[in-house]
């Protein structure tokens, strides 16, 4: 049985194949439901097409399948499967695109000079309506001199940089949300860097399609019906798993009759009694459903009703899990550690896992969010890349690692400051020597020390260099070995940095003085975090994830979050006027993103499936839940 059950969505798999033929390349968009295997498929597609006679033709031509993925880890993984194979080019939506538009360099600075000239004309037509005296005025202001500072220096930058993978600190680098506009302008305006893309990469695979950018969807789907006969664009993905704002609304609309539109229908991951939950919820959006595996356990779901206030959330998610080893057999369930919380919001898991203080400032500065849920960017990077891994390695007394560290980031033995140092260089790696003691001490004497001293330190001591955006927050006694550090790094004047504005300061300068306060252990467990190392996730962050043991916790109160309404969705609140307005015009409501939300968490389970709803109204909630027909009426129940 288990070998018809991986022959089940077979058709789908071979026009995929069908697709792929370079002789006659077919567009088309895979839709496949959780836990559906559509990586598998992709792999499988493109390993029996690089085998036969068009691996050969790739070879020969120089050309490669061309491959997006939505994360690092997933590229990753593709990359292992198909063994490195030199013909396949999978790289992240932000990889790929500026691959694309890299060394466009005249291009790029006529676009960031026009996109700062609005920005900044906005902010002072802002200002002018605005109170200036006013905090929010005075960072307006900031925010204001930053841009024009960008903009006058923009003629004296050469060639623009770019990380996907790390960070993006000197002037002339661009930042992840850039990259991703300037790609999507120029694919639109630019034939020849069409023609470029569908010469290198005649078939161009998209994983979780639903969620890629729509500026940047559009101009795909513009390039391929300028090409298509010529041009494969795949699209991998389910429009009940598109989270994010950003991503295409109605994107199946937007697909041309033309295309093969493949279906999977089976689910390998869930039991069937999460499978029968996961194809309830989402019967009235669009009508798929999926079948289990034939030797799929039956698997087990529950959902919890607490009270909204007065109980504690920790306490009370404890007794979550006590419950479940009961009613699931699983004596698993009692460890958190081996139980993936899924919390409504970032804010949420960060209070549950001990990083709120660090957290929660920066998660208020919309421009940081991207990055911080990457641990990309500048103040980011300077903590998980530079320091934690020297803190860890003097604490483990890993004399060999801690000098790694240093050789490989440490202003004080790169070659430049060697140089310098002539006959004395040992009197220089006795400062990194010195340096790193320092820090032994300073982190072991008080075990909760906070960001702010390290940083102070570092400055001090010129550790490592402080990125502009920190550099605000070095005391003025360091400020001469951050400038020379910077001067050495940059190679140009500045100035600017001494007086702590070198970046944009507005909201930033406040949230990284807050976050700086907190504890630096606050940090090593948000490193983990975002790393997807700890034990919480968010409801969005587990998309294409799978664990053993779900509890979903759903607390509108608690996130504070205005994309997603679980109140109105489960019936316990009432729809607001804009609600009924849009649901009437056939506009997407909270209540349509909150369903795909429940339906990507809920099919991350591979055995056993809780909720737990904190409601203002708990029997009220229990009655309008019951009435949905999701769930039997001995799954619901009140806890308190």
């Amino acid at each position: 049985m288990t070998a018809a059950d991986d022959q089940f969505d077979a058709e789908a798999d071979a026009t995929i194949i069908e697709c792929l033929d370079l002789g006659k390349p077919r567009s088309f968009f895979l839709y496949a439901g959780a836990g559906s295997g559509k990586t598998r498929s992709l792999v499988s597609a493109i390993r029996k097409t690089i085998d036969g006679e068009h691996g050969r033709q790739l070879t020969l031509t120089g050309k490669k399948i061309g491959v997006i993925t939505y994360t690092n880890a997933a590229c990753d993984e593709i990359k292992q499967r198909l063994e490195f194979d030199p013909r396949v080019e999978v790289m992240t939506i932000h990889a790929f695109s500026w691959s694309l538009i890299e060394g466009f360099n005249a291009d790029i600075r006529r676009w960031i000079a026009k996109n700062l000239e609005e920005e900044i004309a906005e902010l002072e037509e802002q200002h002018r309506k605005g109170r200036p005296n006013t905090k929010v005025g005075v960072e307006r202001l900031r925010s204001m001199e930053s841009k024009r500072r960008r903009l006058a220096r923009l003629d004296s930058i050469v060639k623009f940089v770019y990380s996907p993978t790390s960070d993006n600190r000197t002037r002339d680098s661009l930042n992840h949300s850039e990259v991703i506009a300037m790609t999507a302008t120029f694919l639109t305006s630019k034939p020849g860097l069409r023609r470029m893309l569908v010469s290198r990469c005649p078939v161009l695979l998209i994983d979780e399609s639903q969620d890629t950018n729509k500026a940047l969807m559009d101009a795909f789907l513009h390039l391929e019906e300028e090409f298509h006969g010529r041009f494969s664009l795949g699209l991998f993905g389910d429009m009940m798993q598109r989270i994010y704002s950003d991503g295409k609304d109605r994107l199946e609309k937007a697909i041309p009759a033309r295309w093969a539109m493949p279906r999977k229908r089976m689910n390998h991951r869930c039991p069937s009694r999460i499978i029968k939950v996961i194809n309830s919820i989402r019967r009235d959006v669009d009508g798929e459903e999926q079948v289990p595996r034939s030797d799929a356990e039956n698997g087990v779901v529950r959902v919890f009703i607490a009270p909204q206030v007065g109980v504690d959330p920790f306490a009370m998610e404890t007794a979550v899990r006590q419950r479940m080893m009961t009613i699931a057999g699983d004596p698993a369930w009692q460890n958190s550690n081996t139980v993936k919380t899924l919390a409504l919001e970032h804010l949420m898991s960060a209070r549950r896992f001990g990083f709120v203080e660090f957290f929660e400032p920066l998660w208020g500065v919309d421009n940081l969010r991207t990055s911080l849920l990457q641990g990309t960017g500048a103040g980011l990077g300077f903590f998980i890349r530079d320091v934690l891994p020297l803190v860890k390695a003097i604490r483990a007394n890993d004399r060999f690692g801690a000098t790694a560290i240093i050789k490989a980031s440490s202003p004080l033995l790169e070659r430049a400051a060697l140089q310098e140092a002539g006959p004395n260089q040992v009197a220089q790696f006795g400062k990194a020597k010195t340096a790193c003691d320092g820090l032994l001490v300073l982190i072991t004497e008080n075990p909760a020390v906070t960001a702010q001293a390290v940083l102070e330190f570092i400055a001090k001591t010129g550790l490592f260099a402080i990125p502009d955006v920190l550099t605000p927050f070095v005391p003025s006694d360091a400020k001469e070995v951050v400038a020379a550090q910077d001067n050495a790094r940059q190679g140009d004047q500045v100035d600017d940095i001494a007086d702590g504005e070198a970046i944009d300061t507005s909201p930033e300068l406040s949230a990284w003085s807050k976050a700086l306060e907190a504890p630096l252990n606050q940090i090593e467990r948000y490193d983990l975090y975002v790393r997807g190392q700890s034990q919480f996730g968010t409801h969005q962050g587990v998309k294409g994830l799978e664990f053993p043991r779900v509890l979903v916790v759903i607390n509108d109160d608690e996130a504070r979050g205005f994309l997603f309404a679980y109140d109105k969705f489960f019936g316990t609140k009432e729809k607001s006027k804009a609600d009924l307005e849009n649901e009437a015009a056939g506009r997407e409501t909270g209540s349509d993103r909150t369903r795909r939300l429940f339906y990507v968490t809920c099919s991350r389970a591979e055995k056993s499936l809780a909720i737990i709803y904190y409601s203002p109204d708990p029997a009220l909630a229990r009655d309008a839940i019951l009435q949905y027909g999701w769930f039997e009426e001995v799954e619901v129940e009140l806890i308190s």
